[in-house]
């Protein structure tokens, strides 16, 4: 895992397009445009907060996998958890692996308290990813029409 940078562009395009892993995600598909200034908006976040977004490569192809880490959600929710991995990537493990150390280092190395984690209630895989790595559900809303579940992990 490294923070997200220029050269990821391109796949983060794929990732972000593709409805069968973006379509659940907060703001949906993104458009190549979309993805560029989110990835300008990712590198600012990372400078003003000591965490984000990590690009997943495979540790012996290199190839890349998917994006784990954190932003700041629009809700007031506070820092977000996310993770989001190519639909073939699925069910591998990577998820878990990902966020796991993702989660441990915003607690242990950024110092951030609590952060949380958003996932649709009919999304088992997410769900369970959350709890593996220790977050606990805490809350839940509607948002339109379809029933969100808010996960925490909070450090004493």
């Amino acid at each position: 895992m490294r923070p997200v940078a220029l050269p990821d562009l391109p796949a983060l395009q794929a990732l972000k397009g593709d409805p069968r892993v973006f379509a659940v995600m907060l703001g949906g598909v993104r458009t190549p445009q979309r993805t560029t200034e989110e990835l300008g908006e990712e590198i600012v976040f990372w400078g003003r907060c000591g965490v984000g977004i990590w690009a997943v490569r495979h540790a012996v192809s290199g190839a890349f996998l998917g994006i784990t880490g954190f932003m700041d959600r629009p809700d007031g929710r506070g820092i977000a958890l996310r993770f989001a991995f190519f639909a073939h990537e699925q069910g591998n493990g990577y998820a878990a692996e990902a966020a796991g150390a993702a989660l441990r280092f915003a607690h242990d190395r950024a110092g951030l308290r609590r952060i949380v984690a958003v996932a649709r209630a009919d999304n088992i895989g997410s769900r369970q990813v959350l709890g593996s790595i220790g977050m606990r559900q805490c809350e839940s809303f509607d948002r339109a029409g379809v029933p969100m579940l808010v996960f925490e992990s909070v450090q004493e």
